[in-house]
């Protein structure tokens, strides 16, 4: 079972990612504070939840947080400082638009970049071990998913609508046919070794 907090802190707040190993669209953080007693039998690490799981506690966490926020990190940004930096820096610009600084914060992973003076404690695989963690991977997925099903509609030709901008079979083989666009990451490797050998 997930834990409902770490610190023993009132505003703690959980933090995640998602689209940092896609090869087009922004990287998408959230920063979520539950209720310190905050439980839920569905939550989960996005990843281990189905798309309308997901939508139905994007809702269940919205209305019960008692703060949340979503931002994003362009693929020029991305570009400019990498994805790794790209997603230190849309935590800290989701922790921004809360509208209260946490006491605490939990972060997925195993390297975060301090925010201001709040102490903080990295949590590997920490989507699956802690509610509000979970619950920020529930936001950000579910963001970024519905941001990449817009984007499929002005470029069809990709397949984001399925692929979500991952380096997808289909995704990689359009690269190659049609180009990239605006939404694309041009620092990362876009063509398998193969087709960057054949297209020179």
């Amino acid at each position: 079972m997930l834990l409902s907090n770490h610190s023993g802190k009132t505003l703690e707040a959980g933090l995640d990612e998602a689209g940092r190993g896609c090869l087009a669209g922004p990287v998408v953080a959230s920063a979520v504070i539950l209720p310190p007693d905050y439980f839920h039998p569905l939550l989960n690490d996005s990843k281990q939840l189905t798309a309308k799981q997901r939508d139905l506690l994007r809702e269940e966490v919205c209305r019960e947080a008692v703060h949340w926020a979503v931002a994003e990190v362009s693929p020029e940004e991305i570009d400019q400082i990498n994805i790794l930096n790209a997603s230190f820096l849309a935590m800290h610009r989701a922790l921004d638009q809360l509208q209260a600084e946490p006491e605490y914060l939990l972060v997925d992973g195993n390297r975060f970049k301090a925010y201001k003076a709040v102490p903080h404690a990295c949590m590997v695989k920490g989507d699956g071990r802690f509610y509000s963690i979970a619950a920020a991977s529930v936001l950000a997925k579910t963001h970024r998913d519905e941001l990449m099903c817009r984007l499929a509609q002005e470029f069809p030709q990709y397949g984001w609508e399925r692929n979500a901008g991952y380096p997808t079979k289909h995704h990689r083989s359009a690269i190659a046919g049609y180009g990239t666009c605006v939404h694309h990451r041009l620092t990362f490797r876009l063509l398998p070794e193969q087709l960057e050998l054949a297209w020179g």
